[in-house]
């Protein structure tokens, strides 16, 4: 077999050992000077994200960490010392970006209440790490991570964004923001003295309070924003149709987001929740599962975002249905109450509102949304734009969403064209992120991390 051919047929291997010898070359070096590298990858076919199709041939150019040229064809020649990667029976697409996920959270079944006792900071920050690598190997390169305890999304965010941990890119909002007997209250339950150091770390009651919060997460490391106006569904005892926040809460939360440059997302299940957050400015809605016309109405007039988080919605209602001992009879009540949640999409998405793709997981099982969107009735191109470009623009970066010149090198494949077929993003066979390739022909490929 020639060389040309070898390199072909085992691009990942060579790259990752070519990475590594790069990086020792420098350590002895002393210097830190970058040597420029180029991935050429030849795909089948390519998801247009900004037009919804599928193109032809295309052959891709990276350069380190960004795409520098798409080409229609298999363009030639090419660079001598270029790795190239045949991906001709494949079709690539943008990164899937998940907008509301959890990766730093535990399974959501089983006894909450000794789950909030018995598992640590510690416990926590170490599943992360393995959620994390589990949600890039699924397609998911970029994810909005809306809500963790103890600054693990900060540190877990960082320990990526150095190399030490192998994982998406994020945009983390820290601890979530809200009321006592919130949402995030995790003393909500038990008895009045039973506590932890923790417990109150997200909770703030009026106006100044929660402006001082929403600067002490920004300052702690959040990306993002994110508030608690209404009761939600796994947490003990509150009601997700209850208004929990008052205006002048949410509206100095608001405040405090933007003013800082952030946005602000706000956990919403209730009528009166989702309409105050979106008249007071906030950026996205999520869940939204009591939202009627007059609520979607006022979405589509603010430009606000709606975040259905379908799936996590689905596989409640599934367990609350097939193992109702697996859940809280607090929980289990109020997800039969609420039901599978397809109605709110297809309602949202006759009305216009703008949608966004979001798991409410973050165990790697984030893809599985697609299908139910699709159920709901969207298109499967519409949901591959709501899962890459146009969560770009919920994010607010021009840099990923998108396979373009500029843009990062954030690339995934599937065998099969998945606006015909949605259920092949939850098979991915390809996965780049930042022009490193983490997965191929449906294997992981070991990358070198650093030492910190």
């Amino acid at each position: 077999m020639s060389p040309a051919a070898l390199r072909r047929r085992f691009p990942s291997r060579r790259r990752a050992l070519r990475l590594t010898l790069t990086a020792l070359a420098l350590s002895a070096q002393g210097t830190g000077a970058a040597i420029a590298r180029d991935t050429v990858i030849h795909a089948g076919h390519m998801f247009d994200a900004k037009t919804g199709t599928i193109t032809g041939p295309t052959t891709i150019t990276v350069r380190d960490a960004r795409i520098v040229a798409v080409k229609t064809g298999y363009a030639s020649p090419i660079p001598a010392d270029a790795e190239v990667i045949d991906l001709e029976d494949m079709t690539v697409l943008p990164g899937i970006i998940d907008a509301h996920t959890h990766i730093t959270s535990l399974p959501r079944t089983g006894n909450s209440i000794a789950k909030t006792m018995t598992n640590s900071p510690l416990d926590v920050a170490l599943a992360s790490t393995v959620n994390a690598r589990k949600v890039l190997l699924s397609g998911v390169t970029t994810v909005r991570d809306l809500g963790a305890l103890y600054g693990v999304d900060t540190a877990l965010r960082k320990a990526i964004e150095n190399g030490t941990v192998v994982g998406p890119r994020m945009w983390n909002s820290g601890e979530d923001i809200g009321p006592t007997g919130g949402h995030n209250d995790w003393s909500s339950g038990l008895a009045e003295d039973v506590s932890r150091p923790e417990f109150g770390a997200g909770i703030a009651n009026g106006a100044d309070a929660v402006l001082a919060l929403g600067r002490k997460e920004h300052k702690l490391g959040a990306k993002v924003i994110k508030i608690m106006p209404s009761g939600g569904v796994v947490s003990q005892n509150d009601d997700p149709k209850a208004k929990l926040m008052t205006d002048a809460e949410i509206g100095a939360a608001v405040e405090a987001a933007h003013m800082m440059g952030l946005k602000i997302a706000a956990h919403a299940h209730g009528k009166a929740a989702i309409d105050a957050a979106v008249r007071l400015g906030v950026d996205s809605i999520e869940h939204g599962t009591y939202a009627d016309e007059e609520s979607f109405q006022l979405m589509r007039a603010h430009g606000t975002w709606f975040v259905p988080t379908l799936l996590t919605t689905y596989k409640l209602y599934e367990t609350a249905t097939k193992d109702p001992e697996a859940l809280s009879p607090s929980t289990r009540a109020k997800v039969l109450a609420m039901g599978t949640g397809f109605d709110k999409l297809t309602r949202a998405y006759k009305d216009g509102v703008k949608i966004a793709f979001g798991s409410d997981t973050g165990s790697g099982e984030n893809t599985k949304e697609a299908e139910i969107m699709v159920k709901a009735g969207m298109a499967p191109r519409e949901v591959l734009q709501a899962a890459t470009i146009r969560n770009s623009e919920l994010i607010g970066s021009d840099e990923i969403g998108l396979i373009a010149p500029g843009r990062y090198a954030d690339i995934i494949a599937v065998a099969g064209d998945p606006t015909k077929d949605i259920t092949l993003v939850e098979h991915v066979a390809f996965v780049m992120k930042n022009g490193t390739v983490y997965k191929q022909g449906g294997q992981e490929i070991p990358v070198a991390l650093s030492i910190p």
